[in-house]
């Protein structure tokens, strides 16, 4: 069998090339490889032993396993099970719930291959506009894009596709994989997925519509299915932008204003007296605040288009019946051609001075006429028209409300005080522990809304959480926030010291401060799965073919790969235990024997 690395390089050698059709993928669902490699990517994630509906997890796993999945596929006996609903509160709001598919350990081995090799495929191909759930792209990469490419934007129109992931049409999204993959076995398989339906309360369910939500492959399948309509507003900006020909000439109310700057300025070198100055300053101040181009030119016209999984924006430059003409034909077109619904509550076209939420960044396109000196030492506007970013207060004030660290009481007045309080689930774990629990925290917020303009506000939100970590520690000293200091802190610094291997070392509670990066955390990069990365050898391909018992040293033909979901649940009462905490892995390499004695 080939390599799975090379399988999905050569096939992204392929994927530029429109008429390149890709035949007998389905035969790549034989080779035991690949399905240790999607056991590789998929173990690593936080649902790895969230069971579907057959109630296995990936504890167990066997090469014998993997044989009997790729018997049922060989002789096309295979059918997805149906997928296990739950329901998950949103963020934006608790209030409401989300559904989710919770699919079967086999499955999601056999989706997670699926994946990979659509990835190879249509990766290459998609927008540059698209951000969402693609390798190196994430929020902060949308956001930087807005920076650079909305710029002088006079109206916002807030894209929302109504139930967006359960709306996608099977045949559109058959029709669309047809275009680039003749192999119909593939393609059968995906209609098993995409009709397997799911349980809810012990009621099966079809699905007749709808990307398979809480799958390793709906991502996938969801930028393919919405890379049609980036390819639509790519079309349409090409049609809608319009730019003379020549250069752009300023408005005739510039041109006044400027001839008028001019003559002062003149007659301010010829006699430097106070009433030059006076009228210089004057008119330097009238320069400054006219707009050098029209307000609306019908001759200057553009559209800026970003989009991050299924939310998107558009900026034009331009009337706000062209922005309104814009969210028309954007709705014609997704009812016509992909069958999906533009939300009309929330699809506003907004003026651009206005705060329009978008990723959970507040953002608006700036009307500062505040001046500062070039290089030459000339006077310009350098933020008229820029694209700012902001921290909403909502945003922080909820996230100290669901970490419960403080409470708003009122006075007898009516004044509302903000009160930080202990978190008390916090205060029997080891004092290293809290603080790193408050540190990580503080640096979520922070990693994720470094990219505001007004991230410093977040000082706010680290006081806060100061004093909630202070309350905790001394309530679990049943002492004084004072004697906690004290005790604790060393220059000003609040800190707890701890030994570990490297020797003793000290954690400090954060105090670097919030200032703004121009540049994306790394660690919101959208981490997916990818070909190009797998340099590293698979150790749980060569501890299941090794044969040896990482526990009791014997020999066997049947390894079976016993996995625990956190390594915080170990507590240590049995020898697997023992050896999984000393070498802090979560799954061990086990005989039958072994791994039923666990179990046992």
């Amino acid at each position: 069998m080939r390599n799975p690395t090379e399988v999905l390089k050569h096939l992204e050698q392929h994927a530029r090339s429109e008429d390149y059709k890709y035949e007998r993928l389905y035969r790549n669902l034989y080779n035991p490889d690949f399905y240790l490699l999607a056991y590789k990517n998929i173990a690593t994630s936080q649902g790895s032993m969230t069971a579907g509906t057959d109630g296995m997890t990936l504890d167990d796993m066997s090469m014998a396993r993997i044989d009997r999945i790729i018997a049922a596929l060989k002789d096309h006996s295979y059918q997805p099970t149906p997928t296990r609903r739950t329901y998950i509160a949103k963020k934006n709001n608790p209030a409401k719930k989300r559904p989710l598919g919770i699919p079967s350990t086999d499955d999601r081995l056999v989706q997670e291959i699926i994946r990979m090799t659509l990835e190879a495929i249509y990766e290459p191909t998609f927008s540059r506009y698209s951000h969402g759930f693609r390798p190196r792209r994430s929020c902060h990469t949308a956001l930087l894009q807005i920076q650079t490419c909305f710029s002088g934007a006079k109206w916002i129109v807030e894209g929302d596709i109504k139930a967006c992931f359960d709306s996608f049409d099977h045949h559109v999204l058959i029709d669309l994989l047809r275009k680039r993959i003749a192999d119909e076995y593939f393609i059968s398989l995906m209609w098993k997925f995409l009709r397997a339906g799911y349980m809810e309360q012990w009621t099966y369910h079809d699905t007749y519509t709808g990307a398979p939500q809480g799958s390793g492959m709906s991502p996938i399948l969801a930028n393919i299915y919405l890379t049609e309509l980036d390819r639509f507003m790519e079309e349409y900006k090409q049609n809608f932008d319009r730019a003379p020909q020549r250069a752009r000439k300023p408005s005739r109310e510039y041109n006044r204003v400027n001839w008028r700057y001019k003559t002062c300025k003149e007659k301010l070198a010829q006699e430097h007296s106070e009433e030059n100055i006076r009228a210089f300053r004057a008119a330097q101040k009238t320069q400054l605040a006219t707009l050098y181009y029209p307000a609306i030119d019908p001759s200057f016209m553009k559209i800026q288009y970003n989009r991050y999984a299924d939310d998107f924006i558009i900026g034009v430059i331009g009337s706000k019946d062209d922005a309104e003409r814009v969210k028309a034909d954007l709705k014609e077109f997704l009812e016509s051609r992909i069958k999906l619904t533009l939300s009309e509550e929330k699809t506003k076209v907004t003026h651009s001075g206005e705060l329009v939420r978008y990723l959970g960044y507040d953002l608006t396109v700036a009307r500062d006429y505040a001046a500062k000196r070039d290089e030459k030492g000339v006077l310009r506007r350098f933020w008229y028209g820029a694209v700012k970013l902001y921290v909403p207060r909502e945003k922080w004030i909820g996230k100290l409300q669901e970490y419960k660290a403080f409470k708003i009481v009122k006075d007898a007045d009516g004044t509302e005080r903000w009160k930080p309080l202990h978190r008390g689930f916090l205060m029997h774990r080891p004092e290293i522990d809290i603080i790193s629990k408050y540190n990580s925290e503080i640096r979520g917020i922070y990693n994720f809304y470094r990219l505001a303009h007004n991230v410093s506000v977040l000082n706010k939100f680290a006081h806060i959480m100061e004093r909630s970590m202070l309350k905790t520690f001394a309530a679990k000293g049943n002492t004084t926030i004072n004697k906690i200091r004290k005790k604790h802190e060393r220059d000003g610094i609040f800190g707890v010291d701890y030994t570990n291997k490297a020797g003793r070392q000290r954690c400090e509670f954060h105090h670097d401060g919030f200032a703004r990066k121009e540049e994306a955390a790394p660690a919101f990069v959208d981490i997916l799965p990818q070909h190009r990365k797998y340099v590293k050898p698979n150790s749980f391909a060569s501890r299941l073919k090794a044969g040896v018992c990482e526990l009791c040293g014997n020999q066997t033909k049947d390894i079976r790969i016993h996995m625990v979901r956190t390594l915080k649940e170990l507590t240590g009462k049995t020898e697997a235990e023992l050896l999984m905490m000393k070498r802090r892995r979560k799954s061990l390499a086990l005989c039958p024997l072994c791994h039923e004695k666990e179990h046992a």
